[in-house]
């Protein structure tokens, strides 16, 4: 049977922006390509979405609090034309020898989303470029966690050592200790996946 997803949790740099690396600027936010029709696509069939991105650069002192915001702001509002609707951000200052239970793949930033909107692991699908998210997913127990190949994912697929992906996605019937349930090319085949396969209330059997 498959689970009814009611929240999606996403990472932000190379999952759904390009990853510029502590970006601190409004002006270098940009979507990665099909990411607002994805994210569109996904808030119309009832899914609840949330940004949990690391940002060391906080704790690093590379930018503010302020520049956090205007960025997260200019996200908000390049997506707001596709319909797409985040509906709130958790974020970790915090570098990773700093031993703080919020960074991923720690779940900090779960529970903190679960306390205000009432989250639960089992209706949750997890989606970043990077075995930290995949670790975090997993974590919490998500019955869903989606590797997208964009930003450090293609890298990271072969560091988990992953099957090449020849489709838009590959669902990995065999896993071995960290690798995700889902590989995707991007964004928008991670969606359809969700969306074709009927995980979304919408689009439930």
């Amino acid at each position: 049977m498959t689970a009814t997803i009611r929240n999606v949790l996403l990472d932000r740099d190379g999952t759904i922006i390009e990853d510029r690396h502590y970006l601190a600027d409004p002006d270098g936010v940009a979507l990665v390509p099909g990411a607002g029709e994805a994210l569109g696509r996904l808030t119309r069939a009832g899914a609840r979405l949330f940004c949990v991105t690391n940002q060391s650069g906080l704790g690093r002192g590379y930018f503010g609090p302020a520049d956090f915001e205007a960025v997260q702001a200019r996200l908000l509002a390049l997506l707001e034309p596709y319909g797409a609707i985040i509906a709130d951000t958790a974020s970790c200052p915090h570098g990773p020898d700093d031993g703080c239970p919020c960074r991923k793949p720690a779940i900090g930033l779960f529970a903190a989303l679960a306390g205000r909107y009432g989250l639960v692991p089992a209706e949750t699908a997890v989606i970043g470029d990077k075995a930290s998210d995949i670790g975090f997913g997993l974590a919490l127990g998500s019955p869903l966690t989606i590797l997208v190949a964009t930003g450090h994912g293609a890298g990271q697929a072969v560091a988990l050592g992953l099957p090449g992906l020849r489709e838009p996605h590959l669902v990995l019937t065999s896993r071995k200790p960290g690798w995700p349930h889902v590989l995707a090319r991007d964004l928008p085949a991670a969606a359809a996946y969700l969306l074709d396969e009927g995980f979304l209330p919408a689009t439930a059997p």
